[in-house]
């Protein structure tokens, strides 16, 4: 069965950190819904005082940030003594497991920055894990191109028998860049048992014959299968997960099943032993 459009959202245009302008497309009202996926923050800036600031130290714990840099560089550094530099076209997939503190922050000051960060979701048995990270370069992603001449880059999961550069067991993410060239008509096959999303970062797209604006998420409803078509030349995200079914806490940067475990963090942090 093909999926269609369910519902277009249009994004909370917003600042977090100290100051980075950016448009949240996934928020607390669509937990359930989109459930694995707790939060997408798209932001693209061209004016430094927009995004310099950046994101100074601050704390996660029971989910993984997946940071995707389409344009700039952004400097990671954390408590357990890790770093490492995001560019163009580079992911970096962090598991905040127990507790991690760390910052984001440009190292650039003046050019384009733009990119996603999405916020996946963890079982109640791997919250309280060992914290861990992995940059990946623009390079280390597998790609294609389609019959359709869509090219496809494939950042997490398996699409038409090409392994991603990530894996997860619990959530079987999948997080494709699709380009699509002008006239293109593709479509992607995703499990039934997925929660989906899709967000054209440039240009609008046709879903199952439904216009996409650029810059809008859309929600796509049960099936096996989307159809994505495009009049002129247009990249978007795809973007979906099996759902955990459990109980959402979250207060801020920590995401648990329970209040009490939401207090328990807190006093961790407070406590500086997160």
């Amino acid at each position: 069965m093909e999926r269609t459009l369910e519902r277009i959202v249009s994004g909370l245009e917003t600042s977090d950190g100290a100051g980075v302008k950016l448009t949240r497309l996934i928020g607390q009202e669509l937990h359930a819904r989109l459930d694995p996926f707790l939060m997408l923050d798209f932001f693209r800036n061209i004016d430094p005082e927009d995004y310099i600031a950046g994101f100074p130290d601050h704390p996660h714990r029971g989910f993984e940030t997946v940071t995707y840099m389409l344009a700039g560089r952004m400097r990671h550094r954390d408590n357990k003594g890790n770093e490492g530099l995001l560019e163009s076209g580079s992911v970096q997939w962090m598991t905040a497991g127990r507790g991690i503190v760390h910052s984001e922050m440009p190292e650039q000051e003046d050019g384009l920055m733009e990119g996603f960060q999405l916020w996946i979701n963890l079982p109640s048995t791997r919250k309280m894990g060992d914290p861990w990270y992995r940059d990946i370069p623009a390079s280390g992603f597998p790609a294609f191109t389609a019959n359709s001449g869509a090219k496809i880059k494939v950042i997490a999961g398996k699409i038409e028998d090409v392994e991603g550069a990530m894996t997860r067991e619990d959530t079987e993410p999948i997080y494709l860049d699709v380009d699509l060239p002008e006239g293109a008509d593709h479509s992607v096959s995703i499990p039934s048992s997925h929660n989906a999303f899709i967000v054209p970062y440039h240009g609008d797209i046709e879903v199952s014959g439904k216009i996409l604006p650029e810059k809008m998420l859309g929600i796509l409803s049960k099936g096996d299968a989307v159809r994505l078509k495009a009049d002129a030349p247009a990249r978007l995200i795809l973007v979906a997960g099996k759902p955990l079914k459990e109980p959402v806490v979250q207060y801020g940067p920590f995401v648990m099943n329970t209040q009490e475990e939401i207090f328990q963090a807190l006093a961790d942090f407070r406590s500086g032993h997160l």
